[in-house]
């Protein structure tokens, strides 16, 4: 009786009762801060996600910032407003400043947050100071061009509008000289690799428009996910003809490096690069550049028909 009672006695109060394990208090902790962990990290993935997503639909307004303005006609009886059909039924609109003598022929794509009303006080200049017959454009989507802007879209009006300006001016699309500002250094490039220029000018242009993309949100995979490429550092090495490159140092958007880069994948074996200290992305073009360029254009060759 008395070691049953003893048993009983045992049973309900231990003599040696068991403490907490430690290891296994800890064990429970880092389980909890870990789940917590995991719980945010899938909640930074869904974020970033998003961000993604959201990178994607505003990439069409990030790249093409169309400004607001709608370009009017112009009332210069020398300035004629004009329309062209692209290969994909676009029409778009543009401005042809003609010259009675033309010694050149210039296609000028303007920057992603311009149009034609931008542009046309400098271009008329260009005409004269030049002696030239120019043709500025407006992309689809800009102005009173129709449809909405991509890269192989703005390519194939670039495309249109050298074919347009040969027709006018009576030559041949490569004995154009195009010109390209900003993104218009893309188009351009792009126009030049498929169907060739008599020179090709480029303004504060990039390499690669992913790369600025990648300059902008580094924390974005926009390498990956960016659809308007203009990978104009592989482009310009199936261009052989002269080149006249000019970039600011203190170009805020597209940084100066990037045009260095453009410029020494080129195989030409007649090109000049303008370094222009303190030169911001949208400052107007500078004296020297505006010096250079016709002692650059007096070297070129004859154009096919003066043969």
């Amino acid at each position: 009786m008395l070691g049953q009672e003893v048993t009983e006695t045992t049973e309900k109060y231990p003599l040696f009762p068991s403490c907490p394990n430690k290891g296994q208090g800890k064990s429970q902790s880092t389980q909890r801060v870990l789940h917590q962990l995991q719980r945010l990290s899938r909640f930074l993935l869904v974020v970033y996600a998003f961000l993604c997503i959201g990178m994607m639909a505003l990439e069409g307004y990030l790249v093409y910032p169309i400004p607001n303005s709608t370009p009017t006609s112009s009332s210069n009886p020398t300035i004629e407003d004009i329309h062209i059909v692209t290969e994909d039924g676009i029409k778009l609109h543009g401005l042809y400043f003609s010259h009675p003598n033309p010694q050149y022929r210039i296609l000028y794509c303007h920057g992603n947050g311009e149009d034609v009303s931008h542009n046309r006080n400098f271009v008329a200049k260009l005409r004269d100071s030049l002696q030239a017959s120019i043709l500025l454009f407006d992309y689809r989507g800009y102005g009173k061009s129709e449809g909405a802007p991509f890269e192989a879209g703005l390519i194939q009006d670039g495309l249109a509008a050298q074919t347009w300006l040969a027709k006018r001016t009576n030559c041949l699309p490569h004995d154009i000289v195009l010109w390209g500002r900003s993104l218009g250094g893309g188009i351009a490039v792009a126009i030049a690799q498929q169907q060739g220029a008599r020179a090709l000018i480029l303004q504060n242009t990039f390499h690669d428009m992913t790369e600025v993309a990648a300059s902008k949100f580094p924390w974005l995979p926009v390498r990956w996910i960016m659809r308007n490429r203009f990978p104009s550092i592989e482009r310009i090495q199936q261009y052989q003809g002269p080149l006249l490159q000019c970039h600011g140092t203190a170009d805020q958007v597209i940084p100066y490096p990037m045009g260095q880069k453009l410029f020494k994948a080129a195989p030409s074996q007649k090109k000049m690069f303008l370094k222009i200290v303190h030169g911001g992305h949208n400052d107007p073009a500078p004296a020297a550049f505006l010096e250079a360029l016709p002692e650059f254009l007096k070297t070129l060759p004859e154009r096919s028909g003066d043969h």
